[in-house]
This record gives C-alpha cells, structure tokens and sequence, in this order.
C-alpha cells in the first residue's frame, strides 16, 4: 500500500497535540499488554513489539517530525515505568534505527507497508545488537543475529499485517 497525502490543514496545533498524545497513550497501553502476555521465547530481548504498530500506523498517517517524538516519548516512558536504564538504550538504538529504515523505504521505496515492517523488525534487533556488543565489548555477540532477524521479521510481519488493516480505516474515517 501505498502513503496517500493526507489532508492537515484543518489540524490546529491543538489537534495535532492530542493525536500525537493518543498516540503515546495508545503506544504505552500496548507495552503493557505485552508484559501481561505470557509468550516465553526462550531468548533473551525478543518481544512482540505491539507497540511499534502505534509507530507503523502513524508513518502513514501523520508528519514525520510528530511520529519520531511519539516513538522517543514511547521508549523513554516505557523505559521509565516497565525498564531500565540499559532497556532504554537498548530500545532507543533499535527504535530509532527502526524508525530510519522505515522512514528511508517508504519514501524511496515503493514498498508495501508490509515489507517496510518486516524491514523495521529486523533493523530494529540489528540496533539493540550493535548497542549490545558495545556494551559489553564482545562482538562476537553478531553470531546471535540469524536469530534476531528471524524474530524480527516474524513480528515485523504480524506489525504489518495489522497495519495493512489499520490504516486504511483509518484513511476512510479521516475522509
């Protein structure tokens, strides 16, 4: 699918102001769901990520400028209230990497809003490992990857197969 033009003129900042906060209260809802859910991959750092749908959605929905703040305010509350300092870091490295592979695919690509998940899924494990083998100075951290980015395709793909659905509602219910 591709990004259709959306009509914001008729946002006032005030408008904009309470979509982006839906938008992080609908992000934060989503992280917590997700820690109430008792899926057990058996290796360490892999997660759903509902909450990146929140992000997904809002590629195709909103300004650049205002998905990136909700995706930093996303990380840094859930950070703040489910993590720590190193989730934070972890999260930060691979949502923002996430979010500029995505961004990057849908303005250069024509890509389904399929693929660019699928593609965010695994640049945002890519991300968290970089950030990981820095951290603890062994790089040799890279021979779990082929595991990462099958993770991160999986979710990617269930993230995109949800917004596929999502935003053209979406689409309709803003006219």
């Amino acid at each position: 699918m591709k990004r259709e033009k959306t009509n914001r003129a008729g946002r006032t900042p005030a408008a904009r102001v309470a979509y982006a906060a839906v938008f992080i209260a609908l992000a934060l809802i989503f992280s917590y769901v997700e820690t109430l859910i008792p899926v057990n991959f058996a290796i360490p750092g892999i997660k759903l990520g509902l909450a990146n749908l929140v992000i997904m959605v809002g590629l195709f929905l909103m300004p650049v400028g205002e998905v990136l703040l909700i995706s930093v305010a996303r990380i840094l509350l859930v950070g703040f209230l489910f993590g720590n300092g190193a989730s934070i870091m972890y999260s930060l490295a691979g949502g923002l990497l996430s979010f500029a592979v995505m961004l990057l695919l849908l303005k250069l690509t024509d890509l389904s809003i399929f693929g660019i998940s699928i593609c965010g899924g695994a640049a945002h494990n890519i991300g968290q490992l970089i950030v990981a083998a820095l951290i603890v100075q062994n790089f040799k951290m890279v021979y779990y990857l082929p595991v990462l980015l099958a993770a991160g395709v999986v979710t990617g793909a269930l993230i995109g197969i949800l917004a596929g659905r999502i935003v053209p509602v979406l689409h309709k219910i803003a006219g």
